[in-house]
């Protein structure tokens, strides 16, 4: 436990109840979840609001291009083995949305907190977090976030002496780099599917050497540390050599690598290997994300993918040719308003699905699924497309706002 347990002061709960005000009144309007405005009308009236809400509780910081709001779904759910956690479980990770989280977890222990990259070491100052999980950087919305290595050095420079115990994919130079300021780090060997981010050295601007699953700069030395947690096949190896079963209902490689940096990081709270992998097991969908839904008599799958690196990881998970795939893009703020990244990603791994495409953005994806000689259709809604879809299973794979869109309409 955070030893400064001081009760808020009238102006920190009147805060916090104009905000829980203003969030019921934009719910009651139809306006989603509200924890956003309710934050920032919050944190006007206490702009230390998050840091008084965080004093009582063991807070840990979770960020990443990918994955980030399914590893702190994973960490809530293995940390409730030692006690009781307010967690932001539907991804609002600025500064407000953390912010309306905390507001309602007055009662817990731990505090498990995603937080949006560019935000990472302005919540680190605010929060003094006891564990820092960093997953991967990677591009993504190229119009709104610093380019990769700007994104790593703000990381590095923010975390550099902070007394939380990071916890870091080994496999990621980027993260490597960042981490790298921190006193004490928890390496752990999570794998890299996505590498296109990560040719050039960091540290000097010289070319990585990638040797198998290894990687250093031959220039200037740096190079991947040894990690004392590793992802291997199935399986959570600890630092002890013993090899944990990961059982999860959460599909694919990406997932597993989610869950061993998860396993590391209970294990920094007393936590077991065997109890935090036992517990994520309850973890059926994250946010809408792989549920399946059914929608005029089909069984339609819902995948995020927001970046390359996300698509990549998501093209993996699909069921093999003929299935049918929708692919949803749109433009919005939330999205990222530049859509050049479409051309980052392999198409062709697609080759013998039909495709039918939906979105804002449709024909921006309809020009590059051209450039890579593969059929599709285009459709004006998600309704159209599972239509002109064969019956059975459809996959379905979206950015973010397009994501939601979706989930509306489908009533998920």
């Amino acid at each position: 436990m955070s030893g400064n347990t001081e009760p808020l002061s009238p102006r920190a709960k009147l805060a916090v109840t104009a905000g829980k005000a203003a969030a019921a009144v934009s719910r009651a309007a139809g306006r989603g979840s509200g924890s956003v405005i309710g934050g920032k009308v919050a944190l006007r009236l206490d702009p230390d609001l998050l840091g008084r809400l965080a004093q009582h509780l063991d807070v840990i910081l979770v960020s990443a291009t990918n994955g980030k709001t399914t590893t702190t779904r994973l960490i809530a759910e293995a940390l409730q083995a030692s006690g009781p956690v307010v967690s932001n479980a539907l991804g609002a990770n600025m500064p407000a949305g953390i912010t309306s989280a905390l507001a309602g977890g007055s009662d817990a222990r731990y505090g498990v907190i995603e937080v949006d990259e560019k935000y990472l070491s302005g919540v680190a100052r605010d929060v003094t977090p006891k564990a820092i999980a960093l997953l991967n950087l990677s591009r993504d919305q190229l119009d709104r976030a610093a380019e990769t290595r700007m994104l790593a050095e703000k990381w590095r420079e923010g975390l550099a002496g902070t007394q939380a115990v990071v916890i870091a994919n080994a496999d990621d130079p980027l993260i490597v780099w960042a981490a790298s300021s921190s006193p004490t780090v928890v390496w752990v060997a999570a794998g890299q599917e996505w590498k296109d981010d990560a040719w050039s050295c960091p540290s000097c601007g010289g070319v990585l050497q990638r040797p198998s699953d290894d990687w250093f700069c031959g220039e200037c030395g740096f190079r991947r540390p040894a990690p004392s947690w590793a992802l291997s096949g199935d399986h959570v190896l600890d630092p002890h050599g013993s090899a944990w079963p990961i059982h999860l209902q959460l599909p694919g490689r990406a997932n597993k690598a989610n869950a061993a940096v998860t396993a590391a990081v209970a294990a920094t709270f007393g936590v077991p290997p065997q109890v935090a992998l036992e517990r994520m097991y309850a973890v059926q969908a994250v946010a809408g994300r792989y549920d399946v839904v059914q929608f005029q008599g089909r069984d339609l799958r819902l995948l995020l993918a927001k970046n390359p690196a996300g698509w990549l990881e998501t093209f993996s998970l699909i069921d093999p040719p003929p299935t049918p795939v929708i692919l949803a893009v749109n433009a919005r703020g939330a999205d990222g308003t530049d859509t050049s990244w479409l051309w980052d990603v392999d198409y062709t791994r697609l080759a013998g699905h039909p495709i039918s495409l939906i979105g804002d953005r449709r024909l921006d994806l309809a020009v590059r699924l051209e450039v890579a000689g593969l059929d599709f259709r285009v459709c004006e809604s998600v309704d159209e497309a599972v239509r002109a879809s064969a019956p059975g299973r459809i996959e379905l794979i979206a950015n973010y706002t397009a994501f939601q869109d979706v989930r509306r309409r489908v009533g998920n």
